[in-house]
């Protein structure tokens, strides 16, 4: 039972090695056209590698830098962390966040390049590419904020102007809106004083065409409609006796003045 145990392990490592080399040999093919500038085909040949060894950092790590170099940066990180969590090497780890680091600038977004980076040198403090990424990545960070700075403010100034402006025009129609207030109640105001005076006038005219209408009718009957005084009986009676004595004294002097007539005779 012993031989044949030994054996059976002696073909396993056999296998082993024969399996270890055939993915050493598809990723080293990967690598030639990586380096050919073939990166399509040399992600094809790094995906065969990872498929027949799944934990491999390397397959996982040239896998990421052929999706970098086609600009498949979302791809790329997503291979990175991947390649990361599969080796406990503070050096291979601080790579993978420095290709990080370099996706994430390459998609501006620099504020996670800058943490990429600085999660890099905490792994490997001596790397100088990695400092001197950093380093760029903060300058263009420093510039990015004084860009906001000074579109805020030139933002905050034209809202501030156009506030301004709106303030303004309403004052302005507010201001208008009362002038015309204004003028119409003093317009509403002369109008109604002028009615009123006119009012006054007519209502006098027609109180004085009244009281005229009033006295001609007590002294003077219109059309015959008027009524005569009422007189007394006694008044009556001396006014015919009057009468009388008058017509009495006409009929004397008339008398008198005939008695008084001389008719003169022609002497022959």
């Amino acid at each position: 039972m012993k031989k044949i145990s030994s054996v059976i392990m002696i073909s396993l490592f056999a296998a082993i090695s024969v399996f270890a080399q055939d993915i050493a040999k598809t990723n080293n093919k990967g690598v030639d056209l990586f380096n050919d500038g073939k990166y399509e085909a040399a992600e094809k040949k790094f995906k065969e590698s990872l498929d027949k060894k799944p934990g491999s950092f390397e397959a996982e790590f040239n896998l990421a830098d052929a999706l970098y170099k086609q600009g498949k940066f979302d791809e790329a990180i997503k291979g990175f962390n991947n390649a990361s969590s599969k080796t406990d090497d503070k050096t291979f780890k601080a790579k993978t966040f420095h290709n990080i680091g370099n996706a994430l600038l390459k998609q501006n977004k620099i504020e996670e390049a800058v943490e990429a980076y600085k999660n890099s040198l905490k792994l490997n403090p001596k790397d100088l590419e990695t400092k001197y990424n950093l380093s760029h990545a903060l300058e263009l960070l420093k510039k990015q904020q004084d860009q906001n700075k000074d579109q805020n403010k030139d933002q905050n100034k034209d809202q501030n102007k156009d506030q301004n402006k709106d303030q303004n025009k309403d004052q302005n129609k507010d201001q208008n809106k009362d002038q015309n207030k204004d003028q119409n109640k003093d317009q509403n105001k002369d109008q109604n004083k002028d009615q009123n005076n006119q009012n006054q006038d007519k209502n006098k005219d027609k109180q004085d065409n009244k009281n005229g209408q009033g006295k001609d009718k007590n002294s003077k009957p219109e059309d015959g409609k008027g009524k005569a005084p009422k007189i007394s009986k006694a008044d009556a009676e001396k006014m015919l006796n009057a009468m009388k004595n008058n017509e009495q004294d006409l009929q004397k002097k008339l008398r008198k003045k005939q008695g008084t007539t001389n008719s003169k005779e022609k002497d022959w």
